[in-house]
C-alpha cells in the first residue's frame, strides 16, 4: 500500500484487518522504530503467525523454513520494500526469505529477527555495575552458532542512542535492515546476524537521542580493522593459534620480576626495518628478522610502541582508536600471535605500549559515540587534552573503566603479552596537567589529584596481576607521584615498575656538558641514587629522546666524533651498571646518527663502520654480562644491592660503586668522563684481593683506545688499588673469590 506524497503511509492490511498502522510503517521504512524485534520476524496472529521483513528493491518475497519449505508469500506494504504476510507455521521460528528483483536475480536472507538474545540478565547486571571481567567474550563481533545457525553476534554499548544498527556489505550498509535489540538495563544493543562470515567489514549506524544520525562508527571492541585510511571494523574469526610457550609463561609466573634481569629493546614495528618494496614487514617476516636479532643482542624483552589500530602514522600509535584490534599495517591478528609465540619460544618477552589516557576525536571513533560524551567527559576542562587535541577517558564512569580494564586483560589473555607499558600516566593523575588556572576542575576535596584515574589504575593493576601472575605493568610517570610501583594494598598504584625519568634527564644533561664543566655538576649523576630505590625503576632511553629536534643519543654527547662515541659507550656501561632494569630504543644500540623517523627504516648501513659496530658489540656484551651476573640485576630494586665506592670524585669526573646480591660475586663499576688517560688512579675497593676486569667500554673491540688494566687489578688487604682509567670509559671489576 502506498503512502501519499508528503504524508504518512496508509495502514497495512491483510484482507480487512489492519496489521500495521501507517505510522508504524513510516517508522520501519525510515529507520525510526525503536523496537524492531516487536515487528520484524515472525509473530503470533489471530489465526496463526505472520512475518515481516524489509528488503528494499524486492519485487516479491517468499518465506521459507530454514530447511527450504515454502510457508507463505509476503505482500508489499510499502514501495520501500516492506513486506508482510501470513506464514504457515505451528510455532514461532526463524525464516529464510527469498526475494526476487527486477533483473531476475534472487536473494536469500535468514531473518535475524527470528533469533533470541545472546546476552543474558547476568551480563546486564555486571555491565551496569562495571564489574564484567569477560567483556571481550561478549562485546563486539563474535562468530558463533546460535540456536543451531551459524553467524555473527554483534553487541555495542550506546545507552543514549535512539537506534543502533550494524551495517555492512551484507545489508548494503542500510541501517534500516540491521537495527539491533536494546537491552535497557545495561545500555547495550545486540543482534545475531546469520550467515555472516569472518572477513566481513562492518560499522554501527547510530541515531542519537535527538534523532540525528551520527557518522558511521567503528566498533570499540573490533578485534580486526581495515587498513587505514579505511576505517571499518572487520569480523574476526577465533584466534586460531596453538600456543607453544608454556615453558616461558610458567617461568615468569613463578619469578619475581624485580630480581630478574630485564633488558628491553624498544621497537617501532613500522620502521625497525622495511620490506623490500619499502612497505611494512608483516608479523611473520618481522619474526624472522627481529627475534634472532634481539636474541643475538642479549635483550630479554621487546617493547613495541602501540600496535592497536590507529588512523595517523605520525602519531606512532599513541592516538589509538581500536584498542582491541592489532593494527592491519602488519597483517592479520593471528600473525601477532605467531610473533609472540615465536619470541617466547626463543626466550624473549613481549611488552606492548598501552594508551588508556586519551583517544583521538576522529568521527568514526569513540568521541560522542552515541551522540553524547559517552567515553569522555562532557566538560572540556576534564575531557579534552590541550597538548594532543584528544579526548580524555571518563575514568569515573564504570562502563568506561571496565572497557579499559578488560582491554588490558584481553592483550594478556588472547596474545600472551608479558607486559604493558602504560603511556602518559602523569596526564591521568593530575587534573591540572598542562592546564593554567581556571582551565581545570578540582576534585571533590579541592585538590588536583584525579582520584577517579587513581582508582582506575589501581583496579587495572589489581585485575591484571590477579589474572596473570607473570605479567608486568610499567608506568611512564614523569612526576614524583609516590608509590607508583607499590602494591595497591599499601596505598600504591600497583604497577610493577616505573620509568626513571630523572635518571634519563640528569645523566643526559651531564653528558651534554663539555668535560671541563662536568666537575661542577657531579650531582647530576649522584643525586639519582638518593631515590633509586623509592620505586621499582626501569632506566629508559626511549624514543622520546631521539625525536623532535632532540637529536640522537650519539649527538647528545659533547665533543668531537671520537669523544661522542667514547662517551656514549661509557654512558651505556654506567647505565648497565646502575640499579634498575634497562630499556633502549632501536637504533641507539649501534649509535644511529640521525633522529628517528617513523617514515624510514633505521640506518643499518652504519654497521659497515667500525665505530658503530663497536657500540653494537658493547651493548650485546653489556646485556650478556647483566644477565649472567646476579650482582648486576638481582637487587636492582633494593638498596642492599648498591654501595658507593667513590662518590666524591668530582675533580676527576669519576664515579664508582659496588653492585652485589646474596651468594654472588660483588662487582665494582667505575665511570670516568674526562678525556684524560689516568694511570695509577688510587681507589679503595670494597675488599682486598684480585679484581678481574670484566668490562672496559674503551676496549679496542668496541672501537676504543684499548687502554686498560690487562684484565685485572690487585687490591691490598685494606682494599687500596692502582687502577688505569681510560678516557671516557666505564670499567667493571668482579672479585675473584
Amino acid at each position: 500500500m502506498r503512502g501519499t506524497s508528503g504524508g504518512s503511509a496508509e495502514d497495512g492490511r491483510l484482507g480487512d484487518r489492519i496489521v500495521l498502522t501507517g505510522e508504524q510503517i513510516d517508522r520501519l521504512v525510515e529507520g525510526r522504530d525503536d523496537d524492531p524485534f516487536a515487528t520484524f520476524g515472525v509473530h503470533p496472529a489471530d489465526t496463526g503467525f505472520t512475518a515481516c521483513v524489509l528488503l528494499p528493491g524486492a519485487l516479491s518475497v517468499v518465506a521459507q523454513t530454514l530447511d527450504g519449505k515454502a510457508v507463505g508469500d509476503l505482500t508489499a506494504l510499502h514501495p520501500a520494500g516492506l513486506f508482510h504476510g501470513k506464514v504457515a507455521l505451528r510455532k514461532r521460528q526463524p525464516l529464510r526469505y527469498v526475494a526476487r528483483y527486477a533483473d531476475g536475480s534472487d536473494y536469500a536472507l535468514i531473518d535475524p529477527y527470528g533469533f533470541g538474545p545472546v546476552l543474558g540478565p547476568m551480563d546486564d547486571h555486571f555491565l551496569a555495575e562495571g564489574a564484567h571481567a569477560r567483556l571481550f567474550d561478549k562485546m563486539g563481533a563474535h562468530v558463533m552458532t546460535h540456536e543451531g545457525v551459524a553467524g555473527v553476534h554483534f553487541a555495542v554499548w550506546a545507552p543514549n542512542a535512539r537506534r543502533v544498527s550494524v551495517v555492512g556489505d551484507f545489508n548494503q550498509w542500510d541501517g534500516r535492515r540491521g537495527a539491533m535489540r536494546h537491552r535497557i538495563d545495561s545500555g547495550v544493543w545486540e543482534i545475531f546476524l546469520p550467515a555472516i562470515e569472518p572477513g566481513a567489514p562492518y560499522k554501527f549506524e547510530i541515531v542519537g537521542a535527538d534523532g540525528v544520525t551520527l557518522p558511521l562508527k567503528a566498533d570499540p571492541f573490533a578485534y580486526k580493522s581495515e587498513l587505514r585510511p579505511s576505517t571499518a571494523s572487520i569480523v574476526a574469526g577465533p584466534l586460531d593459534h596453538v600456543w607453544g610457550d608454556a615453558r616461558h609463561r610458567d617461568y615468569w609466573q613463578k619469578a619475581d620480576a624485580r630480581r630478574e634481569p630485564i633488558s628491553i629493546y624498544e621497537v617501532h614495528a613500522g620502521s625497525w626495518q622495511k620490506a623490500d618494496d619499502g612497505g611494512f614487514l608483516d608479523w611473520d617476516e618481522m619474526a624472522r628478522r627481529l627475534i634472532p636479532y634481539v636474541v643475538g643482542m642479549g635483550f630479554t624483552h621487546i617493547e613495541f610502541l602501540p600496535i592497536s589500530e590507529y588512523p595517523y602514522d605520525p602519531s606512532w600509535g599513541y592516538q589509538t582508536l581500536g584498542l582491541y584490534a592489532p593494527t592491519a599495517r602488519f597483517g592479520d591478528p593471528a600473525g601477532l600471535a605467531r610473533f609472540v609465540d615465536g619470541a617466547h619460544r626463543a626466550g624473549v618477552g613481549v611488552i606492548l605500549d598501552w594508551v588508556p589516557a586519551h583517544f583521538p576525536t576522529d568521527e568514526h571513533g569513540l568521541a560522542h559515540f552515541d551522540g553524547t560524551a559517552l567515553y569522555e567527559h562532557a566538560d572540556p576542562k576534564k575531557g579534552f587534552h590541550p597538548d594532543w587535541n584528544t579526548a580524555i577517558y571518563n575514568f569515573g564512569r564504570r562502563e568506561v573503566a571496565q572497557f579499559l580494564v578488560n582491554n588490558a586483560l584481553f592483550w594478556a589473555e588472547r596474545y600472551h603479552v608479558d607486559g604493558l607499558r602504560v603511556d602518559a600516566v602523569a596526564s591521568m593523575l593530575y587534573l591540572d596537567y598542562s592546564r593554567e588556572p581556571g582551565e581545570w576542575i578540582p576534585n571533590d576535596h579541592g585538590g588536583r589529584e584525579n582520584v577517579e584515574a587513581v582508582a582506575f589504575l589501581q583496579e587495572m593493576n589489581r585485575a591484571l596481576y590477579g589474572a596473570h601472575p607473570g605479567i608486568m605493568t610499567i608506568a611512564e610517570e614523569s612526576t614524583s607521584w609516590p608509590n607508583v610501583s607499590h602494591p595497591v594494598e599499601s596505598g600504591g598504584l600497583g604497577f610493577g615498575f616505573k620509568w626513571n625519568m630523572g635518571f634519563m634527564h640528569d645523566t643526559l644533561r651531564y653528558l651534554q656538558r663539555e668535560p671541563v664543566h662536568r666537575a661542577h655538576h657531579h650531582d647530576d649523576i649522584t643525586f639519582g641514587l638518593m631515590y633509586a630505590f623509592a620505586e621499582n625503576f626501569v632506566l629508559a632511553l626511549s624514543h622520546d629522546e631521539v625525536v623532535h629536534g632532540k637529536s640522537s643519543l650519539l649527538y647528545k654527547m659533547a665533543g668531537d666524533d671520537w669523544q661522542k662515541f667514547a662517551t656514549l659507550r661509557a654512558y651505556y656501561g654506567l647505565m648497565w651498571g646502575y640499579p634498575g632494569k634497562k630499556l633502549l630504543f632501536m637504533g641507539q644500540e649501534f649509535a644511529q646518527r640521525g633522529e628517528w623517523s617513523e617514515e624510514r627504516a633505521l640506518d643499518w648501513h652504519l654497521l659497515d663502520h667500525a665505530a658503530h659496530l663497536g657500540v653494537q658489540h658493547l651493548v650485546g656484551d653489556l646485556n650478556r654480562l647483566y644477565r649472567s651476573r646476579p650482582a648486576l640485576h638481582a637487587r636492582d630494586c633494593e638498596p642492599e644491592g648498591f654501595e658507593w665506592v667513590l662518590v666524591d670524585g668530582a675533580a676527576d669526573s669519576v664515579f664508582a660503586w659496588q653492585r652485589r646480591a646474596p651468594g654472588a660475586k660483588p662487582i665494582v663499576v667505575i665511570s670516568h668522563f674526562t678525556p684524560v688517560l689516568r694511570h695509577g688512579y688510587r681507589m679503595r675497593l670494597p675488599s682486598g684481593g684480585r679484581w678481574r676486569e670484566i668490562l672496559n667500554s674503551d676496549a679496542a673491540d668496541y672501537g676504543g683506545s684499548g687502554a686498560g688494566n690487562m684484565g685485572m687489578v690487585m687490591a691490598d688487604e685494606t682494599g687500596w688499588a692502582n687502577i688505569t682509567l681510560p678516557p671516557f670509559a666505564t670499567l667493571m671489576f668482579e672479585l675473584d673469590m
